[in-house]
């Protein structure tokens, strides 16, 4: 019922101002629901937004099938506030299975985060990319959208010609039990050793990149060999932090298949493009300087004119397509989308996010070496375990290993979603892992508190009467769950969903403190259960869409 209201409201709003881009959002301590499309109209009516925000609340807040919803003007926003009928039935909804899940939508989304190079294992400036990738996948399923996610594998470049080259000439063997991205990292650094010894050696890696765009069968074969090794560790560290891509799209392939040959007879073709020892087009009435070089001196092909390729095929095989890329792609990201624009093609939607880093000293690491994902999840959970086992020291070492894994996890995906990409973070595992704070553990503790609290009632009959101001307040933000999830998609910011999880967690910890759950009675203690009930299976499917555990016992 609550996903009806929702669109009744939007296409109420819609008959009302004759537009049709009427977003709802969740509107914060003032509304349940809020529009902002008083702020267009203004300057088609030529009126100022408050005016018109206050005509469109007057006449919505006489339409009957409103209900007991309150419309009201604050300023140039035009607020909903849910009334107790629609409360009780967004209790009714938050205790089903899948609550939250938005109907099935029509149009196939793609979604590519993470894509690092595979020449070494993820560090900690990757993880923030798939965080934010992985969050928002979840979130666009949750939406009902169809949505394949993929992984761009970089296989093609000088980096992988250094690590092939390495294999062939240094003879480093893989060491017992070292991750397979490891051992190329080693073999890279290795190889780039000898390089600054031996510069002649950059011609032999510029002659295995000539052969690699010729198709050179068995330069090819050495090259997928070496990134084939090193993927496979990059997706062990991508499953310990519960995302998962469904596609690794290989950029050599759109070489091998002629698109690349093909973008480049198109852009040869566009009036800004420009031949001398280099093939480059110039963008400088979009507003570049610099100029955007599509082919080298040596005939190659060079990383942007794949990436042209595989966008080109993207936007004729997906409806909506979304890049998550670091802020440092900032004009590479601009210079793919209008060139894109100038051969006719759909550019992506991109999700630039600032980086995390860690505070000074707060892990050992050897100078000048990278702090890899593997080893910040492995301290974060060696550091979780110590927590858990003083929490609870009765467990058998099996359980508590296995929360500290999960509670871990919890930390670092929590931590560093929360906060809106476009903000630059540092991760404190102190803060992330503390269990009275608003992090990861903390939202995770409030599923598994709701879970015992449960299982100390037994069985109770639902009832949804709520009159108190923190059972109200509790019932009003489970509503607003499936106006979050919407939110999200259309906006791409995953932090809202994290924004929401912990306000969730601290209205119940409130709830909780003042209103009497299992010492009630009645219809009361019944309505009160089952509001526990809905903020357990709220909080799950809040964390799941978040690819955090919702624990049963902590």
């Amino acid at each position: 019922m609550f996903q009806e209201k929702y669109h009744q409201i939007e296409c109420m709003l819609r008959a009302c101002t004759g537009e049709e881009d009427v977003l709802l959002t969740t509107g914060g301590d003032h509304a349940d629901l809020a529009s902002t499309v008083a702020f267009k109209l203004a300057k088609r009516e030529k009126r100022a937004p408050q005016m018109i925000a206050a005509d469109i609340a007057g006449k919505l807040s006489v339409n009957p099938e409103l209900g007991d919803i309150q419309v009201e003007a604050t300023g140039p926003y035009i607020n909903f506030r849910f009334g107790p009928t629609l409360l009780s039935e967004a209790v009714r909804e938050a205790v089903r299975s899948g609550y939250g899940s938005l109907s099935r939508r029509s149009g196939r989304v793609v979604l590519e985060h993470t894509s690092a190079n595979p020449n070494g294992p993820l560090h900690v400036g990757h993880i923030r990319n798939t965080v934010i990738g992985d969050t928002l996948a979840r979130a666009f399923r949750k939406a009902g959208y169809p949505l394949e996610v993929q992984y761009y594998l970089n296989d093609m470049g000088r980096q992988i010609a250094i690590v092939s080259w390495g294999f062939d000439h240094l003879g480093l063997a893989r060491e017992e039990g070292e991750k397979e991205d490891h051992y190329v990292a080693r073999v890279y650094i290795a190889a780039n050793r000898e390089i600054e010894k031996n510069p002649e050696i950059v011609n032999e890696i510029d002659r295995l990149m000539q052969k690699v765009e010729r198709g050179d069968a068995e330069t090819v074969a050495k090259f997928r060999k070496a990134v084939s090794l090193c993927a496979e560790g990059i997706k062990a560290t991508l499953a310990a932090l519960n995302a998962h891509h469904d596609r690794f799209v290989w950029e050599s392939d759109f070489v091998r298949i002629g698109d690349v040959d093909r973008i480049i007879e198109r852009i040869r073709r566009l009036p800004q493009a420009h031949e001398d020892e280099t093939l480059w087009v110039d963008l400088t009435e979009q507003g570049f300087e610099k100029k955007y070089i599509l082919r080298r001196s040596d005939g190659t092909s060079v990383y942007s004119t794949r990436d042209l390729a595989y966008h080109t095929w993207k936007g004729r095989n997906y409806d909506r397509m979304i890049d998550v890329l670091g802020a440092d792609h900032k004009l590479i990201g601009a210079q793919l989308r209008a060139t894109l624009e100038l051969l006719g093609e759909q550019p992506p939607e991109i999700v630039f996010f600032e980086f995390v880093s860690l505070p000074e000293g707060s892990m050992s690491t050897r100078a000048g070496k990278f702090v890899s994902a593997d080893a910040l999840v492995e301290e974060v959970a060696a550091k979780a375990f110590d927590e858990v086992t003083a929490r609870r020291p009765e467990l058998p070492e099996g359980e508590r290993r296995s929360i500290a894994g999960s509670v871990a996890i919890a930390a670092i995906r929590y931590d560093i979603v929360k906060v809106s990409p476009e903000k630059s973070t540092v991760f404190n595992w102190k803060e992330a892992l503390d269990f009275e704070r608003q992090s990861g553990p903390y939202i995770q503790y409030a599923h598994a508190r709701a879970c015992s609290i449960l299982e100390k009632a037994g069985e109770f009959e639902q009832a949804y009467n709520y009159e108190t101001e923190h059972e109200v307040a509790l019932a009003r933000h489970l509503a607003r769950f499936p106006a979050v999830v919407e939110q999200t998609i259309e906006e791409l910011r995953p932090h809202l969903l994290a924004s929401y999880a912990r306000e969730l967690a601290d209205l119940f910890n409130a709830f909780y403190h003042y209103d009497p759950v299992l010492k009630s009675e009645g219809e009361t203690r019944n309505s009160r259960l089952t509001l526990v009930d809905a903020v357990r299976n709220t909080l799950q499917e809040s964390l799941t869409t978040l690819g955090i555990d919702a624990l049963r016992s902590m």
